[in-house]
């Protein structure tokens, strides 16, 4: 994994309400999803959230249960 975080600076959530990026159990991720979708720096997000096994929020435009099952299935492999 690269420890080039530079990609943070462009990151659209930085400049958003973080507490979207971790909605309550029931709470809904649709507009953190959103700005995750028009963001420029989402793959690296995505990337980061993978390699770091982020199991909590929203991170590259996937919930928690998302990004889960995508470090899960990618650890299996």
């Amino acid at each position: 994994m690269s420890t080039d975080l530079s990609w943070r600076d462009s990151a659209l959530c930085a400049q958003t309400d973080p507490e979207a990026y971790y909605p309550e159990i029931g709470g809904s991720a649709v507009p953190a999803k959103r700005t995750c979708m028009a963001c420029p720096v989402r793959p690296a997000c995505l990337d980061y959230a993978v390699a770091t096994g982020q199991r909590w929020g929203v991170w590259g435009g996937l919930t928690q249960k998302e990004l889960r099952r995508l470090i899960n299935q990618r650890t299996a492999a």
